[in-house]
């Protein structure tokens, strides 16, 4: 089996405007024009947000099961495996935007936005909102609608940023996630484990210990693990651990690399030492993962 054709990765200039980096799209023309093949696994080299507004279905996310209700969002960053129940029933909006819309990283609200909202591996992908924010949502919405015809209007891009900046503030602000505990950027605590959600996006190939974090994040080893307990109730070794074995997963399951080869991928010189390292996380071996045994 070719394992690297079975996964589909799709870019935004195969669909939409590679000048502005953008595209949005009425979900039921989506499932109804049968676009990206969403029934099946894919993943996309950009940021997607899924607004169902009606409809009930099932969302598959990197492995997980996910239920649709009417107004909720689902938030996929670039390389989550994702597809959809058969279900063109669906009533609601898609928004996709490359890495420009959200590089900046410098202050900690654009950190929270990217690491919090989108990025939060360790959670659930998706919001759950009420019907006086999704009024809001709405307005936010229509003026996207609206600034997407005046593409020669000054500052267009920038104006189309800063409504995704608006939309995403209003999800940190007001959405209520299916699972967790709720982030605040104001409590130092929380600051530090969505920074430390940050380094181990950029480092996990390479960095495996709680130590070598912390010292990206200039904080002791016990304080780094005090803060991530306070924000998540788990420690970080374990969701520095469930990093990789998710990538992990990804290759086994869409890649035609030899175990050895992802093992060293993600920074195993030894592949019996990966191999040992996956069975002890999942209770299974690579090779019986990848069969799906």
């Amino acid at each position: 089996m070719n394992r690297d054709k079975i996964l589909r990765k799709y870019d935004l200039d195969e669909c939409g405007c590679p000048d502005i980096e953008f595209e949005f799209i009425d979900m039921d023309d989506f499932f109804y024009e049968d676009r990206d093949d969403p029934y099946l696994p894919h993943i996309h080299s950009y940021y997607q947000i899924l607004w169902f507004q009606k409809g009930k279905g099932v969302h598959y996310v990197d492995f997980n099961e996910y239920p649709v209700e009417e107004n909720t969002l689902f938030f996929i960053a670039p390389g989550q495996i994702h597809y959809f129940e058969r279900n063109t029933a669906f009533k609601g909006v898609i928004i996709h935007f490359n890495e420009t819309f959200l590089s900046d990283e410098n202050s900690s609200e654009n950190v929270f936005l990217k690491y919090n909202v989108f990025n939060a591996f360790d959670t659930v992908p998706y919001y759950n909102i009420n019907m006086a924010n999704s009024e809001r949502l709405e307005y936010i919405i229509e003026e996207l609608r609206s600034e997407l015809g005046n593409s020669t209007g000054f500052a267009h891009h920038d104006y189309l940023k800063h409504l995704i900046k608006m939309f995403l503030i209003n999800i940190q602000r007001n959405g209520k996630r299916g699972t967790g505990i709720p982030l605040c950027i104001n409590n130092s605590a929380n600051r530090t484990f969505v920074r430390f959600r940050q380094c181990l996006e950029h480092n996990y190939k390479e960095l495996h210990t709680v130590k070598e974090y912390a010292v990206l994040l200039n904080v002791s080893g016990k304080t780094l693990t005090n803060y991530v307990i306070e924000s998540t109730q788990t420690t970080p070794l374990k969701i520095i651990n469930e990093r990789i074995i998710l990538e992990a997963k990804r290759q086994l399951r869409h890649s035609s690399l030899k175990v050895k080869e992802i093992g060293y991928q993600l920074g195993f010189e030894d592949p019996s030492y990966f191999v040992k390292f996956f069975k002890r996380q999942t209770g299974f071996l690579p090779a019986d993962f990848r069969n799906g045994i």
